[in-house]
């Protein structure tokens, strides 16, 4: 049943208008639905992600949602330009070179925004 429906992210924020700011500059997704529920922000082939003001804060520690783009060294360089900081990582079966993570048939790419969700860039192969 649920292998056809929609998929959404839904982030918490613990400053919405903090996180509206950082998204418009740093990711250029400057045009939010506002909603009772929070912004929702609207993606590629149909995909959407909420931020929505929450009561704590994100712990950050795993990858909460992301995009896949067709060409990962440009995306970063393009987000690095725009003042996004890109995670390091030097762990066993986790390395990146200049921000980029060869993970076998994928590359990936992790950064944090402004109340700490963790998000990625993909690139399949």
């Amino acid at each position: 049943m649920l292998q056809r429906c929609r998929f959404d992210a839904i982030l918490p924020a613990n400053d919405v208008e903090r996180a509206r700011r950082w998204y418009g500059e740093k990711l250029g997704l400057d045009q939010p639905r506002k909603t009772p529920e929070g912004l929702y922000y609207e993606c590629g082939e149909g995909t959407r992600f909420l931020l929505y003001q929450a009561g704590g804060s994100s712990n950050g520690q795993h990858t909460q949602g992301g995009w896949v783009v067709a060409d990962i060294e440009r995306a970063v360089a393009d987000l690095k330009a725009r003042g996004v900081v890109f995670e390091e990582y030097d762990l066993p079966g986790l390395k990146t070179v200049n921000s980029i993570a060869d993970l076998g048939g994928e590359r990936g790419a992790w950064f944090k925004d402004s109340e700490g969700n963790t998000l990625t860039l993909g690139q399949l192969e």
